[in-house]
């Protein structure tokens, strides 16, 4: 392998044969390009729908109330529903074994101050699993606690981004800002992978929130994550049966779809791993296309190429080189392009990617990229091909007598 006369011998038969060399490395680096492109488009596809479920909690639900539009026991259409206290105390109480967190929210848009800086911001009122719903992430200080919900704190955590609008490079942690015209402390900083906008919430005790803004239990909206024990197919049953009942407890009609609103994650999740599956299907049949293209195009350049060194072949056999000598070097060389071109392909590929890639998001398609493992699989795989599709006419070549070899047309 580490001859140095042979590859001497290699590099001279590159050079002296540029355009057959050029040929069988365009063949395999064309292969490796479109390989890269396309498995770096389809894995930002995959990126795109992870991002999108990566703004809460993959197993959450969240549930919501509204008006009537259908007439239900002798009640009215139009009829308000309002979720309270004791709905919270109802679901912990039927579903408590297949809940893993849960949280009551009550959510308002309000003036935030801090100096003589202001802006319109949305508070939310919730209880500290509500931070796993989120996936907020505390970068400064802490999230809420059950002894703020107890004491009914006037405490806040925010967002990165509301803290760079209001503090600049300051940091906000333990400083007091003035929201709705009452002064707050703020007991932590929080990022969240949903982005810029969720990252300008505003979060305060549930308890705080409803004594301070109306004085009464109402409850907003009620978010849950379900135990990871639990099936998609399970979280599904378990998403209907807990909308069935609280439609049954406000005397909602059964077909009334509005009244009471459901979003589980679970549906959500199930659709899109399907999509998954079949677009991971779809990249890997085209991929194993382009990569089938590539094998047979390598095999035809080696077989022309075999043929071609006929003459050239006699000629080594007849200054005594071996049959096995004369493959090994057929070989080498095949291995060596292969090698570079596939190298270089995977370079431009993944630079074509890195280049093209935030333009990209428009079309839905994030951050594509493909693993170097998949790539240098590819590669190799190109390698055997053509190591296979070029042993079998160089051993025949190197089989036959030096005075037919120097013959032949």
């Amino acid at each position: 392998m580490f001859d140095l006369d042979r590859w001497r011998e290699i590099f001279q038969s590159i050079s002296k044969n540029k355009l057959r060399s050029l040929l069988s490395g365009f063949t395999v680096a064309f292969a490796i390009l479109l390989f890269t492109l396309l498995f770096g488009i389809g894995n930002g596809l995959q990126n795109t729908f992870k991002n999108e479920f990566a703004k809460d909690a993959m197993n959450s639900i969240y549930v919501w109330s509204n008006f009537t539009t259908k007439a239900y026991k002798g009640n009215q259409i139009g009829r308000r529903i309002q979720f309270k206290n004791d709905d919270f105390e109802f679901i912990k109480e039927n579903f408590g074994n297949k809940i893993q967190t849960i949280s009551p929210r009550i959510q308002r848009s309000t003036e935030v101050v801090y100096k003589d800086e202001k802006g319109s911001y949305s508070m939310r009122g919730v209880y500290p699993d509500y931070q796993v719903l989120e996936s907020a992430e505390i970068i400064e200080g802490r999230f809420i606690n059950f002894r703020d919900i107890q004491e009914k704190s006037k405490v806040v955590v925010i967002g990165r981004m509301l803290e760079k609008d209001l503090f600049g490079q300051l940091s906000a942690f333990r400083k007091q800002i003035k929201i709705g015209g009452i002064i707050y402390k703020i007991i932590g900083v929080f990022s969240d992978p949903g982005g810029d906008s969720d990252e300008r919430y505003i979060y305060t005790p549930f308890t705080t929130m409803q004594r301070l803004y109306g004085n009464n239990d109402y409850v907003d909206e009620f978010g849950i994550t379900y135990n990871p024990s639990l099936s998609i197919d399970e979280a599904i049953v378990f998403g209907n049966q807990l909308k069935r009942s609280l439609q049954k407890k406000h005397d909602v009609s059964p077909n009334d779809q509005r009244a009471i609103g459901l979003n589980n994650y679970a549906s959500d999740n199930k659709e899109v791993s399907g999509m998954m599956v079949g677009l991971g299907i779809l990249i890997f049949i085209i991929g194993f296309g382009t990569l089938i293209a590539g094998v047979v195009g390598i095999s035809n350049i080696m077989v022309y190429i075999v043929k071609e060194r006929t003459k050239e072949l006699g000629i080594r056999k007849a200054v005594g080189a071996t049959p096995k000598v004369i493959v090994a070097m057929i070989m080498q060389e095949a291995i060596f392009i292969t090698a570079i071109s596939g190298y270089l392909g995977l370079l431009l590929g993944v630079g074509i990617l890195e280049l093209v890639g935030p333009s990209l998001k428009k079309y839905f398609i994030l951050d594509p990229g493909v693993s170097t493992p998949v790539v240098v699989g590819a590669t190799i795989t190109l390698i055997i091909a053509g190591m296979i599709a070029g042993y079998l006419p160089a051993k025949r070549a190197a089989n036959i007598k030096p005075v037919v070899a120097l013959s032949a047309d």
